[in-house]
């Protein structure tokens, strides 16, 4: 997905920086999320690449990119117009919603 790309954002988290340390996956979560949906806004298209936790890929774009340690590579979003239109897919299942009990 990154190969021939023309922008990708390295969503990181500084481990120094966090003022709520627990939180820090879902605050590069949240904005993994919404630079794909300004990208869409921007007729762009865009991608969520996972690389946390996957410790191989962290440490792989801490040496090309000389991370520090204390800084943690959470996703990529690789943008740019799309080659391609695809038709979306239903993945809503109905069983995995639960109302009041489980």
């Amino acid at each position: 997905m990154l190969k021939g790309t023309p922008a990708a954002v390295l969503v990181c988290v500084d481990q120094h920086a966090p003022k709520f340390n627990d939180f820090w996956i879902q605050d590069c979560s949240a904005a993994s999320q919404n630079m794909l949906l300004a990208a869409h806004d921007l007729g762009l298209g865009a991608v969520w690449i996972g690389v946390y936790p996957v410790e191989t890929m962290i440490q792989e774009l801490r040496n090309l990119l000389n991370i520090p340690a204390h800084v943690a590579p959470f996703s990529i979003i690789a943008m740019g117009y799309p080659a391609e239109e695809k038709s979306g897919r239903m993945r809503y299942d109905t069983s995995r919603i639960h109302s009041n009990s489980w």
